[in-house]
């Protein structure tokens, strides 16, 4: 029998430190598709687990990543989501200027200093990696990273899309959710479909006597509801670690990005992807606008228990709960 991690683990602002630091600053990330920045200064930003993040396409067509901090006094470089910006990416403090690869080319009005080396104050920067147009980057940067190639990260899923025949389509709609829980608290309801029953009745209609099925390889999570036949009938969940789920139905698909924002706090980050353009994602964005809603109640109950005080630890099922299992054991190691 498997026990749940501590409550105390949720929402707690140690804990979130210790997570920010031993899984996001060592993990590869995603920020976005190439697509959305298809030309010389086209750039993408996104802040997540305190780490403000910008992919920056230079003038050789090279993406980059960088760290959104300015060298100078921690100006930001950008501010929302996309952008252009015209040779140049400049502070907003201060206006200091970066070449788009990184190079600090002007540290404007600054003056003349004794050891100053405009050489030493290029952006702090980050691995970065695509797959299938996605773009992932990766902070650990030193020469003893922890994280192996992207290549390798992803080949559970790469595989499982390969299977399939499936494709990653162009983007079409980004839409975001903030939620009153903790990150941890929704992922786990991501990894599991033990709640389908009670929490989407409308899913849970249309998965109607359909096999739910949940499998780990590597660092994804892959779930699956299955018919007789033992043919895909509603779609596959993949959910690759440590916050990324990739959602693949008959006629679309679907990125959704766990995005921590503070401790007991979470943004869902939604990236719909169609050839065909957002005016055809009705019906699916009404579909992904009730289940998201009925996956946030539920998901802000329990975090609200999860902080009063009186439940502490709980027990996992073997047969719907493995895959919470494998999360919370990852995360505890993060605590011991």
């Amino acid at each position: 029998m498997q026990k749940t991690l501590p409550a105390a683990l949720y929402g707690n602002p140690q804990a979130w430190a210790r997570e920010r630091d031993g899984i996001f600053n060592l993990a590869w990330l995603f920020i976005g598709h190439e697509a959305e920045a298809p030309e010389p200064g086209d750039w993408i930003a996104t802040d997540l687990a305190g780490l403000r993040l910008v992919v920056v396409r230079g003038t050789d067509g090279v993406l980059r990543g960088f760290h959104n901090v300015c060298r100078h006094r921690a100006g930001p470089l950008v501010t929302g989501l996309r952008g252009r910006c015209d040779g140049d990416l400049v502070c907003a403090y201060h206006g200091w200027r970066y070449a788009l690869d990184g190079r600090l080319r002007a540290a404007t009005g600054f003056g003349a200093a004794d050891g100053f080396d405009p050489r030493d104050f290029g952006l702090f920067g980050l691995r970065l990696e695509t797959w299938r147009g996605l773009v992932f980057v990766n902070a650990d940067v030193g020469p003893d990273a922890a994280a192996g190639p992207l290549a390798d990260h992803v080949a559970p899923l790469e595989a499982l899309l390969a299977e399939r025949g499936l494709s990653i389509a162009a983007p079409a709609l980004r839409r975001t959710h903030d939620l009153a829980c903790d990150w941890k608290t929704y992922a786990e309801n991501y990894l599991e479909g033990y709640h389908i029953g009670a929490v989407h009745p409308v899913l849970a209609d249309e998965l109607g006597a359909a096999d739910y099925r949940v499998r780990i390889e590597g660092d994804l999570v892959i779930q699956e509801a299955v018919g007789v036949n033992d043919g895909p009938q509603a779609g596959v969940w993949g959910w690759l670690w440590p916050n990324l789920g990739i959602n693949v139905y008959r006629e679309s698909a679907m990125i959704e990005r766990i995005t921590p924002t503070g401790p007991g706090r979470v943004r869902l980050d939604y990236l719909f992807l169609g050839d065909d353009g957002p005016e055809v994602l009705t019906e699916i964005l009404a579909a992904s606008d009730r289940l998201t809603a009925e996956d946030a109640a539920i998901c802000e109950a329990v975090q609200c228990n999860l902080s009063a005080g009186i439940y502490d630890r709980g027990v996992l099922s073997p047969r719907h709960e493995a895959a919470v299992g494998w999360f919370q054991t990852r995360i505890a190691k993060v605590h011991s």
